[in-house]
């Protein structure tokens, strides 16, 4: 189970790999009290065989108290993700799989996977999580495959990837994003995790800046796209041009990436398939620098910004 997302973790939350043997009994506390006496999961599926040869974390409290659990299975399975009630909402389910995530790397692996919950869903993609396959019942909760890509980039393909990259994308981003759209991308810019997404982004901190480029600004506020909203109260943070150049405006393409060197591109900006990347600098960079020219020859949409006002 995740907890809901916090954009900072509590102040004196630690979380480490620790020794299976030697903690067991605090990591099934927490995994006690999580799955079978709060979802009702029975007790004896709570503990398996695989739990002696998996990796292991633990989030302890300032106070030394267990308020955390998550292992990874020799398969490169995330599981067993467990946060105390009383510790929600205060970043420690993405400490937890953050540490995972890094333990996998460190050993050279290429992907982890995991089973969510469906509520656990937008949680798990916000760290670069996709969806894969249909949803399923394990323990009598419904669940969703899912799995991250760690090193090189990933083939996108079905609306659900789309918006789950996209998320994550956002989520990720320091202080900066570029977003290249031709109309803001119906159904995925406007998609409610990426909203809230793009919300959190510009709300966090005052240093944050989008910088939109696209193509029809008069099909955009026909259409009403409800990140219209964010842009007309936000507008020190989302910068919007309309490109002018002809050569420009024969583009198809869209793209969408951050500071961290993620990058989200489609050769057809009417289609969600495309390619994408976490932490892959050597491939954003010149995506970046080209939409840094085109911003350049494009022009201020100030009729986006007038909408409403």
């Amino acid at each position: 189970m995740a907890p809901r997302h916090a954009d900072m973790a509590q102040p004196g939350i630690q979380v480490e790999v620790v020794d299976y043997p030697a903690q067991h009994a605090l990591l099934h506390r927490v995994r006690h009290a999580v799955f079978v006496d709060e979802q009702q999961v029975p007790a004896d599926l709570e503990i398996d065989a695989l739990d002696p040869l998996s990796i292991h974390v633990l989030a302890r409290d300032p106070q030394g108290q267990p308020v955390g659990a998550g292992r990874l299975t020799p398969d490169g399975r995330i599981g067993r993700m467990a946060v105390l009630a009383d510790a929600r909402g205060q970043g420690v389910g993405e400490q937890l799989l953050l540490a995972l995530i890094d333990a996998a790397r460190q050993r050279g692996w290429r992907e982890v996977t995991l089973h969510a919950q469906l509520p656990a869903r937008a949680f798990y993609a916000r760290q670069g999580f996709l969806p894969h396959g249909e949803v399923f019942e394990e323990a009598g909760i419904e669940h969703q495959h899912m799995r991250r890509v760690l090193e090189g980039a990933v083939t996108i393909d079905r609306a659900d990837e789309a918006v789950a990259i996209t998320t994550a994308l956002v989520h990720r981003a320091r202080r900066q994003l570029w977003i290249h759209s031709r109309v803001l991308d119906p159904g995925l810019l406007d998609a409610p995790p990426v909203l809230e997404a793009l919300r959190r982004f510009a709300t966090a901190r005052r240093d944050k800046q989008a910088t939109l480029i696209v193509h029809d600004a008069a099909a955009i506020a026909q259409a009403g796209s409800p990140l219209l909203g964010l842009i007309q109260r936000l507008p020190t943070v989302f910068r919007v041009r309309q490109v002018c150049d002809p050569i420009d405006r024969a583009f198809a393409s869209a793209c969408l990436l951050n500071d961290a060197g993620d990058y989200y591109f489609r050769l057809s900006g009417l289609r969600f398939d495309g390619e994408a990347a976490l932490a892959l600098p050597a491939r954003s960079r010149p995506l970046q620098d080209g939409l840094q020219r085109v911003w350049e020859r494009s022009r201020d949409c100030t009729e986006l910004r007038a909408l409403g006002l």
